[in-house]
């Protein structure tokens, strides 16, 4: 049995309409990035630019993509066996490829592990699952509460409701917003950090 309070969020949930990221965020492609077999993903640094990456590790091998462009940079089809999933070493990580080759690089998805649901600028990012299994990401600018209505300092950016959901975050350096499920990737990225603006603090 759940509570009044309980069911009252769950309705919210519910409710929300899947809408736009607010600025300064903005999706790295016009549609998602299909990734047959997805099993995780893990950010790293372009050791010349300073820009984020993202790694992804499927079944069919390794990628490796510029996320402020969405550009795939590097591939490889046939990794070691040994290292191919993040499960083959304690702190779940791969080898990086391409301009990263070398580093190991902390994946999470159907493995375990996770990345990072704050900045340290104040957004916040929840997966909800209010119609279990299929989950919600929720990215808010109110530390998580979700108070009043979706868009004011709360936004439903995306349901998988078609497939396995594996991983959801931000990068270590808050620029890059990921979500991954089995089947593709999803990218929203701003340019600088900026922190957000609650209706609280608009009305002041």
């Amino acid at each position: 049995m759940i509570s009044e309070y309980q069911q009252q969020l769950r309705e919210r949930y519910l409710a929300a309409p899947v809408m736009t990221a607010p600025a300064p965020w903005q999706p790295v492609l016009d549609s998602r990035t299909p990734i047959g077999g997805l099993l995780g993903i893990g950010f790293a640094v372009h050791p010349d630019n300073g820009r984020d990456l993202v790694m992804v590790v499927s079944h069919d091998g390794h990628g490796l993509f510029d996320a402020v462009t969405g550009e795939k940079i590097a591939r490889d089809r046939d990794p070691d066996p040994d290292t191919s999933t993040p499960d083959a070493t304690p702190d779940l990580t791969c080898p990086g490829l391409g301009p990263i080759t070398g580093a190991p690089v902390r994946i999470a998805g159907l493995f375990g592990g996770g990345l990072h649901t704050t900045t340290p600028d104040g957004w916040a990012l929840e997966v909800v699952s209010p119609e279990w299994p299929h989950h919600r990401v929720l990215l808010s600018a109110d530390g998580g509460l979700h108070k009043g209505p979706p868009g004011d300092d709360w936004w439903h950016i995306f349901h998988s409701d078609y497939s396995t959901l594996r991983a959801a975050g931000f990068s270590p350096s808050g620029l890059t917003l990921a979500v991954a499920t089995s089947s593709d990737l999803t990218l929203w990225t701003r340019p600088t950090p900026h922190p957000p603006t609650t209706v609280e603090s608009r009305h002041l």
